[in-house]
């Protein structure tokens, strides 16, 4: 065999056993090999927070929103600022009272069991109830077109440590009464009880502010009971002074007393309109005005129901 023909035959060869190798071991190089870690697909699930929705429904009112009045655990204050949509069903309710006079509005307020009482209110729905009374009020509404009530429950729809719309409301005329939730019992024993020992608020020299007890906050409980509940019940509150100074002075003071009260019964939620004011000066003493002690006693205003 020539050179030539083995030249020639080594080359086939070559290019034989090239394209054998070639297919064994680079075929699927070209080939994109699929990735160790297959790609998933992960699906967050949103966490929806649950609604308590604002409702006014009445005859003639039928206001919803998905906002809605906000407490912490434990408080009895409206969390501000109040949203929008909210506002808007109370301006809407304002409209609806002032075209029928005849229409009052029961507020229910809701507290749980595990939750604490800090204010002079029987429970913390009720104070919770009147805070929204104070809050409407604030919008221009009248006083006088809302009763309150408050029930203990066991659980509320809560996200962290806030309430979600821990408030009902309920569209009446004006000679319902919420006393129909406490019938049999005898609140002309509770009359007896609250002016045989009226609550008394001592003040501070030339001063109309003053310090409760934990006395003082019972009666003032047992008075916005009474209140609450009898739909006639009025109050009387009357300043008195000791009587340093002059008489004409001490009157007004006993007077800016006396209206301090009224103010801070109403804050609680008593009707400002059912609370007449007097003023007594110096006129009436319970205590020897030649003494501290008697003139301190001196200083004061007494609350009784009329």
């Amino acid at each position: 065999m020539s050179k030539k023909t083995l030249y020639l035959l080594g080359i086939v060869v070559t290019i034989i056993l090239g394209t054998f190798l070639y297919l064994k071991f680079c075929c699927n190089c070209c080939t994109k090999e699929p990735a160790d870690d297959i790609e998933k697909v992960v699906v967050i699930k949103e966490t929806v927070t649950e609604i308590v929705p604002f409702v006014i429904n009445g005859t003639g009112i039928d206001y919803r929103s998905s906002d809605n009045l906000k407490f912490l655990k434990n408080s009895a204050s409206v969390i501000t600022p109040v949203k929008d949509s909210v506002n808007i069903g109370i301006e809407k309710l304002k409209t609806f009272l002032d075209a029928n006079p005849e229409q009052k509005v029961t507020i229910t307020g809701y507290a749980t069991t595990d939750e604490k009482n800090t204010t002079t209110y029987p429970n913390l729905g009720i104070a919770r109830a009147n805070d929204v009374k104070n809050y409407f009020v604030s919008k221009g509404l009248s006083a006088g077109k809302f009763n309150t009530n408050g029930e203990i429950i066991d659980s509320w729809k809560t996200s962290g440590d806030t309430l979600l719309g821990p408030v009902s409301f309920e569209i009446n005329t004006s000679t319902d009464s919420v006393a129909t939730k406490t019938d049999g019992e005898d609140f002309a024993a509770l009359k007896t009880k609250i002016n045989a020992d009226p609550l008394v608020l001592h003040f501070n020299t030339n001063k109309s502010n003053n310090n409760l007890n934990a006395a003082d906050r019972q009666k003032i409980k047992d008075i916005s009971y009474y209140i609450l509940h009898v739909n006639d019940g009025a109050l009387l509150v009357v300043g008195h002074s000791d009587n340093v100074g002059n008489r004409e002075s001490n009157v007004v003071l006993s007077q800016k007393r006396a209206d301090f009260t009224k103010n801070y019964l109403s804050k609680n939620g008593i009707d400002g309109s059912k609370i007449e004011t007097q003023s007594k000066g110096p006129d009436e003493p319970v205590g020897d005005n030649t003494t501290a002690d008697g003139k301190a006693n001196n200083r004061r205003t007494v609350v009784t129901i009329k």
